[in-house]
């Protein structure tokens, strides 16, 4: 080629690569008489076309073709623009070249100009696009009580009673075997992450014979339901007959004299003690009014060395018959008693608890304690019912024989897991439990987990059309409740950081339908309002939920460990038979043998359950997904002055603690209406506000953790007793236990207690105004 002619001579003649300006009109005359003769061959169009695509591949340079000696532009074409740019050039060469490669090379460059621009356009929209709208997993639809309703709607009566149905199917298998069962249903329902947690646990079983209770004066023995020793006794109700006793009870003989302490208050045991020593006898003690550990504590301390525990028949709902019927209670406090305070995980100490207390107790019937009163069968009279009550005069010595088995087993609960979409750390905890291992407690485990399946069934045919909770919510079956909700404890210690950090509520469904005449709503304070809307929200029968009243007070179940250790707060529903005495409180204790039909006699065509799923649900899915958690912080303020109010002796400070309390409620005052208000507001809210004020709400009930409480009471002073009390439980006990031992040092303590709370929780929340007034004005 002549290009290659030109680029020889020039090398040749020994000058640059690089061309000077004189030389440059020669050169270019000669050249351009050369690529004429190029333009005229018919390979010149291929030579273009591949020039211009190695110029938009990277520049890249063809070993054939050497522009660099001639022209340091890298375009095959710039030599040629540069040279008609020169003043001094004149061209020849008149005829145009050809236009049509030329033409195709700028279509294609503009083609792939508009499609990179249109590219990069889509792009953007597309990321501000994805930045503004909500990601597919999020829940398409706001989070309303339309939303609520269309849930709660596919709970119906008639669904659970086939699930209660089906639940009873079961044999009497192991724990483990039925909460497979139970797994299987929920995960067949769509409910993710269901496990099985395992844990071995110490359990106080019966022994192979029942217990007995035998006079020594006759040399009669009974059985603790009152029916007289003989094998044909024992073969007609051998389980009733060995599960009538109390877990972890002292176990051995003990030949004494029985003292009637009626339900074993602290005036009860001043009265006895001023007309007997009682040490080493046998207390004839009424369950009710008051916690049974607290009592059995103050028995022991007294000196007692036994206890006949009985039901008086005229603390008895009117609609039961459970005169003759013994029962079992437990003495464990919570939790697995070989591993207090810490999870049985694999490797973990077994501390030597066999038993957890020195006092023999064995729980009789009604019969039985009328048999050693020696009191004729009616008592009961059509116009007032006459409590049973020990003759002053003569002495009755019995001989009580307790024999029971402690033995390592495996218990299970069932967890799954709802995954909430913008707050999935944050945990709304519902929780049943099932119940195998005895047949007494009668059929309500069915009850509650059937409610718990019709309530998931609900929520996933909800989940599978494309809605989600903001928070996780966590469905639980516990194992071992009866024995002192050991499966609920010990979950809880295995996860105890994690759950002190992220729960923010327990729902209860202990027992759900223990009656049929009131609805009977427990929540803590800060959710007080919440249980009351929901009665009205979703009540199946009106005239059996009239607003019932909402109450703080001591409850069942497994709740105990998230409210008295995590601060957790709270809330269950539950019918109930109207109470026949103020010392009806705490017969709940008490697992009697329930009839098989028991539980669709009360509730024939479920409807009660209906309503404590309803319940139930509706307040779960509000905690779950409103943005503020439905949580009124004044509440517990109101209920910390309203446990304050009446007279108390003359070593209670009333004043100060009365300070405290209203600095209390003032700062709750400016926190309600500051911060919580504003956020409720959704053109005012700001999700790091929220997100803030939340966990304020979320660890607000820790503060009234107090470090001791007596047995049987809750460490979480804002619940009350029973509904008939309204000071702090904590300080009524310290006021008795003084009348007891003519000492003012256990009030001392307690109201320290009680003050260190209220103050504690009056500081938090001035933390938190302090927190969010930092915050907004580090904004500014």
């Amino acid at each position: 080629m002549a290009y290659h002619k030109v680029n020889a001579d020039q090398r040749a003649q020994g000058h640059s690569p690089y061309l000077d300006s004189d030389e440059l009109q020669g050169t270019a005359l000669e050249l351009e008489w050369d690529m004429e003769k190029e333009l005229e061959e018919p390979g010149f169009d291929h030579f273009r076309l591949d020039g211009a695509v190695q110029h938009h591949l990277g520049n890249s340079q063809s070993p054939d073709l050497d522009l660099e000696p001639i022209q340091p532009s890298s375009s095959p074409k710039g030599r040629f623009q540069r040279l008609q740019e020169d003043p001094d050039y004149i061209s020849h060469y008149t005829r145009q070249a050809p236009k049509s490669n030329r033409c195709n090379f700028f279509q294609i460059l503009k083609v792939f100009c508009t499609a990179l621009i249109l590219f990069i356009f889509g792009v953007v929209i597309g990321y501000y696009a994805r930045k503004k709208c909500p990601s597919p997993s999020t829940s398409q639809e706001p989070n309303n009580p339309h939303i609520y309703h269309e849930i709660l709607k596919e709970i119906k009566a008639e669904n659970i009673q086939q699930i209660y149905r089906d639940l009873l199917q079961f044999p009497r298998e192991d724990d483990v075997d039925i909460a497979m069962k139970i797994l299987v249903r929920w995960s067949s329902q769509g409910l993710e992450a269901v496990r099985l947690v395992n844990y071995s646990v110490l359990l106080d079983l019966p022994g192979s014979s029942s217990n007995t209770v035998t006079l020594k004066n006759s040399g009669e023995c009974f059985y603790p339901s009152g029916q007289q020793c003989n094998r044909g006794t024992k073969t007609l109700h051998s389980q009733d007959l060995l599960y009538s006793y109390a877990a972890y009870s002292a176990k051995g003989t003990l030949e004494a004299e029985l003292v009637d302490v009626q339900y074993g208050t602290v005036e009860d045991l001043i009265r006895v003690q001023a007309i007997t020593n009682v040490t080493k006898k046998i207390a004839l003690l009424k369950l009710g009014q008051s916690p049974l550990l607290y009592k059995l504590s103050l028995l022991e301390d007294a000196g007692f060395g036994g206890v006949l525990l009985y039901v008086d028949p005229c603390d008895l709902p009117k609609t039961t018959d459970l005169v003759d019927k013994a029962f079992m209670v437990s003495l464990n406090s919570g939790g697995d008693p070989s591993t207090p305070g810490y999870a049985s995980i694999d490797g973990s100490y077994r501390q030597n608890r066999l038993n957890l207390t020195t006092l023999l107790v064995q729980p009789i019937s009604a019969v039985l304690a009328r048999k050693l009163i020696s009191l004729p069968e009616d008592t009961v009279q059509k116009d007032r019912c006459i409590p049973l009550q020990l003759p002053a005069t003569g002495k009755k010595v019995i001989s009580l024989n307790i024999q029971s088995v402690t033995a390592y087993k495996r218990i299970s609960n069932v967890i799954g897991y709802l995954r909430g979409t913008v707050f999935p750390d944050r945990y709304v905890i519902i929780g049943s439990h099932h119940h195998s291992l005895n047949t007494y407690g009668g059929e309500e485990w069915a009850s509650s987990t059937a409610i718990i399946t019709a309530f998931i069934q609900a929520l996933m045919l909800k989940v599978k059309r494309g809605w989600r909770p903001d928070r996780t919510i966590v469905f639980c079956s516990w194992g071992g409740t009866s024995f002192g909700n050991i499966g609920s404890y010990e979950w809880a210690e295995d996860l105890k950081r994690v759950l002190q950090r992220n729960v923010v509520a327990y729902v209860s469904l202990h027992n759900p339908v223990r009656g049929n005449s009131t609805l009977h709503p427990v929540a803590s304070p800060s959710l007080q309002q919440l249980a009351a809307e929901s009665q009205s929200f979703n009540c199946v029968e009106k005239s059996k939920c009239p607003r019932s009243n909402v109450s703080s007070v001591q409850i069942q179940g497994d709740s105990d460990y998230f409210i008295n250790h995590l601060g957790v707060p709270a809330a269950q529903f539950s019918y109930e038979d109207i109470k026949t005495s103020e010392n009806s409180s705490f017969l709940s204790e008490a697992l009697f043998p329930v009839p098989t039909r028991r539980t669709e006699e009360l509730d024939p065509s479920f409807s009660l359950h209906e309503t404590i799923a309803k319940l139930t649900g509706q307040v779960t899915l509000q905690i779950a997904n409103e943005p503020v958690l439905p949580f009124n912080a004044l509440d517990i303020a109101l209920e910390v002055q309203n446990s304050l109010k009446g007279n108390f002796c003359d070593e209670v400070d009333i004043p100060q603690l009365l300070a405290v309390a209203s600095r209390l409620r003032d700062t709750a005052e400016l926190f309600q209406s500051d911060e919580m208000r504003p956020a409720n507001d959704p053109k005012e809210r700001a999700p790091i506000r929220v997100r803030m004020l939340n966990d304020v709400l979320q660890s607000l009930e820790k503060n009234f953790l107090v470090h001791r409480a007596p047995p049987g009471l809750y460490r979480n002073i804002l619940y009350r007793l029973d509904q008939r009390t309204t000071r702090f439980s904590v300080l009524l006990e310290a006021l008795e236990h003084c009348k007891l031992h003519q000492s003012n040092e256990t009030i001392q303590a307690a109201l320290s207690e009680v003050l260190n709370s209220i103050n504690s929780a009056q500081v938090y929340f001035k933390a938190g105004l302090d927190v969010f007034e930092t915050t907004l004005a580090g904004k500014k």
